[in-house]
């Protein structure tokens, strides 16, 4: 069987600058300066915000993700009011002054007893970050967001004093809604509390805020979380692109809207051409209150399109604005490449119908001495040294990379197998992704699909490395379910996972994923391909 795959893809990229020097409609804001850090929680507290007590506060963090049916409520009252650190009036002047993204782990001593593979750093443990801001009382009735790239681990956030959000994932991005808890031209406290378990990871994961962090700003109308998503339905002399995006309505009342769109060139710098290669028509429409509403009816004709490819990783930008009448209330910028991607159970991979063959690595992804703080430049570092010994494909071992790791495969030309869970109900590690599978796989999954959906470099999904659940039926179901969500989420791509048992090939394991994957056993190889000769 031939699968064939043709789409464009893209990622937004909204310049970081500081919010009260941008007079546009959307602003986003690098949020990484300024924060204070403690260890531990305060005396009596211990135990008290542990994820397993709050977590009915957390889920709900991730309903977004889910259908109405497995939307969870959050819970009356406010959790942790009762725990010094969460409080806006606490005296934290006398904590550590640093900016993130941060490991408090790398900083450590090495510990022998540190049990299994993971750098002997003192990762495990509970860290506290502060940060203290202010928003202008003229801002009142804008939306405002942060969002976090990732943070180790089971990240919970207060503001003033108020139970915000969390997550469980410490690999995964994810939002939350400041707006019900701010207060305009006055101090805010923001609060976050992280716990890493000991013995939940088999490599280093690092510790703390260790991804960067943002602060947006939005009109209550605007276009949502990872809100524009863009295939290719044809390409020839021209391609034909297709648009869909999602605006969000947070205000009070029904809102009239238009949205238009534009493609450019993207220069290597990042740089538009100066006049667009493709306009689309506006498209008209009304939301209702605190609703979200897809609109797909934006196409294009790109004349001789510039495709992406390992050799010239070529790439567009589309910039989408939603106007009330005539006045502009959101502007989006889309970067995105435009590539087909076939892989053929007889010959192998072809890119934009060109053969070729992937010289791949396993990534994981800390930094080596550098530890997990993410560093674009040591992360560019990484990549040309894996280029110059002749690497094209990288695998995300074993989780959701850090966003600059695939901006960068879009820029430098890699191809990327974009990976989920190293766990899903059997355990590896005591404390692993085990302990909240049920609760989080389909919230995690969707948000990993939802954010990286739209970067040319990602061409397989995994969903999960050498699990443990290949050789029973139950396992069989959930890999389905998993292929499932992938496919709803983004037909474009094929569907992997990363198998370790001989028999995982020939016992209805193999028939979950589109594109079968072995660990180690080559010796398989051939047998696999009698009994599957459709299947790559």
């Amino acid at each position: 069987m031939i699968r064939t795959f043709v789409l464009a893809v893209c990622l937004f990229t909204l310049t970081a600058h500081c919010l009260s020097q941008s007079n546009g409609p959307r602003e986003r804001a690098s949020f990484n300066d300024g924060w204070r850090f403690q260890k531990d929680d305060p005396v009596g507290a211990q135990g008290k915000l542990s994820y397993q007590h709050i977590k009915n506060w957390v889920i709900p963090t991730g309903n977004e993700f889910v259908s109405e049916s497995k939307r969870m409520a959050m819970p009356s009252g406010n959790v942790g009011d009762d725990v010094s650190y969460t409080r806006g009036d606490y005296d934290d002047s006398k904590w550590r002054r640093l900016n993130v993204p941060h490991d408090w782990a790398i900083e450590g001593d090495f510990v022998q007893e540190v049990p299994g593979g993971t750098g002997k750093r003192p990762w495990a443990g509970i860290g506290w970050y502060r940060k203290h801001f202010s928003v202008a009382s003229a801002d009142q009735g804008k939306q405002f967001y942060l969002d976090l790239d990732g943070a180790m681990a089971y990240p919970a956030i207060w503001l003033n004093g108020k139970f915000v959000g969390g997550w469980a994932y410490g690999y995964q991005s994810f939002r939350v809604d400041l707006t019900p808890y701010l207060e305009y031209g006055k101090e805010n406290v923001l609060s976050v509390r992280l716990e890493n378990p000991p013995q939940s990871s088999r490599w280093y994961p690092g510790s703390g805020i260790y991804r960067n962090v943002w602060l947006v700003k939005t009109s209550p109308i605007h276009i949502g979380h990872w809100g524009t998503y863009v295939t290719v339905s044809e390409i020839t002399e021209t391609a034909a692109i297709n648009v869909q995006t999602t605006i969000r309505n947070d205000s009070a009342k029904d809102a009239a809207i238009s949205v238009s769109q534009k493609i450019y060139e993207l220069s290597k710098t990042d740089a538009r051409s100066a006049k667009p290669v493709a306009t689309s028509k506006s498209v008209e429409a009304t939301l209702i209150p605190s609703s979200t509403q897809a609109l797909s009816q934006f196409v294009f004709s790109v004349q001789n399109p510039k495709l992406w490819s390992v050799e010239s990783p070529n790439r567009y930008v589309v910039v989408t604005e939603v106007r009330q009448g005539n006045r502009l209330i959101d502007s989006y910028e889309t970067t995105f490449g435009i590539r087909t991607i076939r892989f053929d159970a007889q010959q192998g991979f072809f890119l934009n119908g060109k053969h070729v063959y992937l010289k791949g690595v396993c990534d994981h992804h800390d930094l080596g001495a550098l530890g997990t703080a993410i560093n674009t430049r040591a992360l560019e570092r990484q990549l040309q040294i894996l280029k110059e010994m002749g690497v094209n494909a990288i695998r995300t071992s074993h989780n959701p990379p850090a966003p600059e790791l695939l901006d960068l495969a879009d820029k430098m030309g890699f191809l990327v197998m974009d990976e989920a869970f190293d766990a899903w109900h059997e355990k590896k590690e005591p404390n692993d992704y085990h302990i909240v599978f049920d609760d989080w796989h389909e919230r995690d999954w969707r948000a990993q699909l939802r954010r990286d959906r739209n970067h040319p470099s990602v061409i397989l999904w995994s969903i999960g490395n050498e699990i443990s659940e290949q050789g029973s039926p139950t396992g069989h179901k959930i890999a389905a379910e998993l292929a499932s969500i992938a496919h709803e989420e983004d037909p474009t791509r094929p569907v992997t996972a990363a198998a370790n048992w001989g028999n995982a090939g020939y016992n209805g394991f193999q028939k979950t994923v589109d594109i079968f994957g072995y660990n180690y056993r080559w010796k398989e190889y051939a047998k696999f391909h009698s009994d599957n000769p459709g299947q790559p």
